[in-house]
């Protein structure tokens, strides 16, 4: 794993764009849900590469760039910013360790919550800023949209079937609902049904995954 050094600038991007302008790029990574499911439904420590190895399988990872070594810290990239991602969604009901080699979702938290939390702090932030990832947003946002084009055969979506009333409706939002409402909710209510969770219900996921493709679009 490369490690990150915490820097107190932003980096210029290779298209003269700002940093802000990455940090407002639509859509979550959608690495987030499969790895909810890998981690949900087994009791063992994953390493990041392992986990890379599983993404594969399932066709949701690809190489992401001609020179080997850049695709390897890119792939790795992408599961790093959606494990520290999910680490903060799972709080304060469970506890993501997010380690290289050491990667477990447990469901008591550790005692020392913020000490832990602190530890990782220079990584957190590194890996959820997309200006570190070395391209350009409008690669980054066509790179997302394929990751999700594959996703959505994954889990079997259909999001043309959805109007915006229509997924605002599942949001339980009406048409003055925030970029920032829209985005919490979407977040609250995959995690709420997502199918490896105790409560989790498939259909209910998959519409709620529906009613994203449709609004991420529109906000």
């Amino acid at each position: 794993m490369l490690l990150a050094k915490k820097s107190t600038t932003l980096p210029a991007l290779s298209d003269g764009k700002s940093a802000a302008e990455v940090s407002v790029i639509k859509g979550d990574n959608p690495l987030i849900w499969p790895l909810l499911s890998v981690l949900q439904t087994s009791s063992k420590s994953w390493k990041v590469h392992h986990l890379a190895a599983e993404l594969q399988k399932k066709g949701l990872m690809q190489d992401l760039d001609e020179d080997k070594q850049k695709a390897l810290f890119k792939s790795n990239f992408l599961l790093m910013n959606a494990l520290f991602e999910l680490q903060a969604m799972l709080l304060p009901e469970h506890w993501l360790q997010v380690k290289a080699m050491e990667i477990q979702i447990f469901r008591i938290l550790p005692g020392n919550l913020d000490s832990s939390l602190r530890e990782d702090d220079a990584l957190r932030e590194y890996y959820l800023n997309w200006v570190n990832y070395d391209t350009c947003p409008d690669i980054i946002q066509e790179m997302l949209e394929s990751f999700w084009n594959r996703y959505e055969d994954y889990i079997g979506t259909n999001p043309n079937l959805m109007h915006k009333s229509q997924a605002l409706a599942v949001f339980e939002l009406d048409t003055s609902a925030t970029d920032r409402e829209v985005r919490r909710q979407w977040r609250k209510l995959a995690l709420q049904w997502h199918p490896d969770r105790p409560d989790g219900d498939a259909a209910q996921f998959r519409k709620v995954c529906e009613a994203w493709q449709a609004l991420r679009e529109k906000y």
